[in-house]
């Protein structure tokens, strides 16, 4: 009889976790993780094969899940995944995928573990290709990118905006906000922006259209005007040769009266 060795049961971690973050730390925060989100979700509305949020528990590893050392950044966004809601992002259960982009939002409170122990965290456990950070009260920003396993600083354009390979935008500051251009240097608008754009858009065209109305009825209107025009002139032309044509007949009357008389006329 040959007794088989027992397997002990393997123990996987939880994957259905509910993300475990704190209040963020202002309005302004608040604000401009909604930018972030709302911009891209417009932009890339056609788009299914990514994963944005914020404010949202990343979990890594079991030893961060025993210690509750949560991290949720402020801002991320997970290439070649599925569009769907989350709980969380928990690695283990979305085939080992952490963040192509990550961006924090600096406050007082948070700006040198966002700066250090965070940046640290990204490089060498994440291995996030594209960190940023900006400061809504300050309006710092900063980028990384992340070449042969080290962050180096991106270097801003002419306008100041930081390129992200990852997310094939520019990110730069507008009306105090960070927010996408484009690779041309358009401002990637939020949807109420998109909105009025449209709208405007729309009323422009109508307005056009109805100055081209206006144009065209302009252009009957003088063709019209030049129709009548040149029947006043054939008129008055009518006119002159009926009033020479009774001046003529009206001699000619004369002279026959002064012929029955015994007049010349030509003597006259």
């Amino acid at each position: 009889m040959t007794t088989l060795d027992i397997l002990p049961e393997v123990t996987c971690p939880p994957t259905d976790l509910w993300s475990d973050e704190p209040p963020l730390e202002s309005d302004l925060h608040l604000q401009q993780i909604i930018i972030l989100l709302s911009c891209l979700e417009l932009l890339w509305q056609e788009k299914n094969d990514y994963y944005a949020s914020g404010n949202l528990t990343i979990y890594y590893n079991e030893e961060q899940l025993k210690k509750r050392n949560f991290c949720g950044p402020d801002f991320f966004v997970v290439l070649d995944t599925e569009k769907r809601p989350r709980k969380s992002w928990v690695v283990w259960g979305e085939q080992g995928k952490y963040p192509n982009v990550i961006v924090e939002i600096l406050s007082d409170s948070t700006a040198n573990i966002d700066r250090t122990k965070k940046k640290i965290l990204y490089q060498n456990t994440f291995r996030t290709p594209n960190y940023f950070w900006f400061d809504p009260n300050t309006l710092e920003l900063q980028g990384f990118r992340l070449i042969e396993g080290q962050y180096q600083a991106i270097s801003a354009n002419e306008q100041g905006y930081l390129w992200s390979e990852e997310l094939g935008l520019y990110l730069g500051i507008f009306d105090r906000k960070l927010r996408y251009f484009t690779v041309d240097g358009q401002l990637v608008p939020t949807p109420q922006e998109a909105e009025l754009q449209e709208r405007q858009a729309k009323e422009q065209a109508l307005l056009e259209k109805e100055q081209e109305r206006q144009a065209k009825e302009q252009a009957l209107l003088e063709k019209e005007q030049e129709r009548q025009a040149k029947e006043q002139a054939l008129v008055e032309k009518e006119q002159a040769l009926l009033e020479k044509e009774q001046e003529r007949q009206a001699k000619e009357k004369l002279a026959a009266k002064l012929r029955e008389l015994g007049i010349n006329p030509q003597t006259i």
